[in-house]
């Protein structure tokens, strides 16, 4: 590796306004007076030093001096945060090395087993931010090729150890889980509420959307504050036996998140990574029994009993491994729940439920009782089979949800604008008929396009579901906007492929196996 002379490369830190994801990047100028670019060609990747302080990061070379001057070097948005020195600050670049554990994922790539050790090497490394996109990519596709149930095991451990690892005091903490896909599913809102007015011990840590139009925390801000400290939330669980909170602030399974976020648009969701980064994060929060909820549908991300079948077996093998009781359910996944997709609609729909509003879906509410019966008969001493009627009791008299106003107050208020789209448009039947299929696939991305869940109050409101009548020019769904040009595309959208399907003969909904 080529060295350089610590005494000419000391450069001025300056943040520069660029949001580069989670991926550090630095920037310098090709006229660089302290650092000469030419010594870093070969290497895409930089080491910055200050006192003790270490920051890896991709480099980039620009010839606009307004970006970075000579003798500057510009750290993106991530990277001015990560490395947290004050601009102006001088700091030393040298070409940085490759992580040791790439060759271990260069190995993989061969087709080799990965040991424990080089699994939690990969794993230390991921959560320092040294490997680049390109880098994750190559462990991802090389773990989706194959993976050992040792490797499996050694990956859910070392993503759970590298975080914070929660401990309670009750000896039951249930969660649940459900592995997405399915528009407006937001059933956690109602099952937390529900268990915790019971007295069971619910600490529910919620991702932010990736490529949906809502995750659970994305929906839960919309009511209250999400982005709570690990103290804080023990204390709320301590006061309200539960919580709705975004998991990455409390840092379970930092891992995961990075993973994801180069998984995702490479459309890689491999049954054992999906098991991997589940079962990794319900550890780390210190769960003792865990329900699994996986739709089943035509456009959903199981799309048969068999495949179902195959990845409860591997979430099952996991919790015994690691002394979680797990419990694994099928569900209808052939269409969204509720009848919003989109933060502000799927928090109006969760509300509705829970104050027994008359018009409140009741797709939505019946999903969540059951799941809710499921966590309940962990209780001892609630018998065997009547975990469905104490779910029903605690919603109807009213309970779950001045158990969910409790919590909405312990986090605290949220900053976040809870108004509609001003924009709207209705997507219409072409035909005379029954609605017999609805892509959910399909829908969530319409509805990202209109501006979820950036924009809380963008989204879609269903007026129709599979076995539903309607006629030509009858609205299907309204669409929700803030943005024209977002509003003008989803509508050319929804154009070309509503989502729905149409037939002359009455379709009903498909079940579960």
């Amino acid at each position: 590796m080529n060295s350089v002379d610590n005494s000419r490369t000391a450069l001025k830190i300056r943040s520069v306004n660029l949001d580069t994801g989670r991926e550090n990047v630095v920037v310098i100028s090709r006229q660089s007076t302290a650092l000469r670019p030419e010594i870093f060609r070969g290497f895409s990747r930089v080491e910055l030093r200050r006192n003790s302080r270490v920051l890896l990061a991709t480099l980039l070379i620009t010839d606009d001096d307004a970006l970075v001057g000579p003798d500057e070097i510009g750290l993106s948005e991530p990277a001015f945060r990560r490395f947290a020195e004050p601009v102006g600050s001088l700091v030393t670049v040298t070409p940085a090395a490759p992580p040791e554990s790439l060759e271990a994922v260069r190995g993989k790539i061969r087709g080799r087993t990965m040991s424990a050790s080089e699994i939690s090497a990969v794993v230390n490394d991921l959560t320092h931010y040294r490997y680049s996109d390109m880098e994750i990519a190559a462990f991802l596709i090389s773990s989706a090729s194959f993976m050992t149930s040792d490797e499996l095991i050694a990956l859910t451990a070392a993503m759970a150890q590298a975080g914070t690892q929660l401990k309670w005091a009750n000896p039951i903490v249930v969660d649940k889980h459900c592995i997405g896909g399915i528009p407006g599913n937001r059933t956690s809102m109602i099952v937390v509420p529900i268990v915790a007015a019971h007295g069971l011990t619910i600490p529910k840590t919620s991702s932010r959307a990736i490529t949906s139009p809502a995750g659970t925390a994305d929906t839960m801000e919309v009511l209250a504050r999400v982005n709570v400290g690990v103290d804080e939330m023990k204390a709320i669980v301590a006061a309200c036996n539960g919580c709705l909170i975004w998991g990455g602030h409390v840092n379970l399974s930092p891992a995961d998140d990075i993973l994801i976020s180069v998984e995702r648009p490479l459309s890689l969701d491999t049954r054992e990574q999906m098991v991997a980064s589940i079962m990794s994060k319900k550890l780390a929060a210190g769960s003792t029994h865990l329900l699994i909820d996986l739709p089943v549908g035509p456009t959903a991300k199981l799309t048969n009993g068999m495949e179902a079948m195959r990845l409860r077996k591997l979430f099952e093998f996991v919790g015994d491994r690691f002394g979680i009781s797990v419990e694994v359910i099928t569900t209808d996944g052939s269409q969204p729940i509720g009848s919003g997709i989109g933060p502000v609609l799927e928090a109006r729909d969760v509300m509705a439920v829970l104050t027994n509003d008359p018009a409140a879906p009741v797709d939505l509410r019946e999903k969540s009782l059951r799941l809710a019966a499921h966590l309940l008969e962990y209780d001892p001493n609630l018998r065997g089979g009547a975990g469905y009627a104490r779910a029903r009791e605690l919603l109807d008299s009213g309970a779950a949800s001045r158990q969910m106003q409790k919590i909405i107050e312990a986090q605290g208020p949220s900053d976040c604008r809870d108004d509609l789209g001003n924009l709207t448009f209705d997507v219409t039947a072409g035909s005379d008929g029954f609605v017999s299929g609805i892509d959910c696939l399909r829908l969530n991305r319409l509805a990202r396009i209109a501006g979820a869940p950036l924009d809380k109050g963008a989204g879609i409101r269903l007026f129709k579901k599979i076995g539903d009548r309607v006629e030509r020019g009858e609205p299907l769904y309204r669409v929700y906007a803030f943005d024209r040009s977002e509003h003008d595309l989803t509508a050319a959208g929804a154009k070309s492929d509503t989502g729905y399907a149409i037939e002359k003969q009455r379709s009903l909904p498909g079940t579960a196996p």
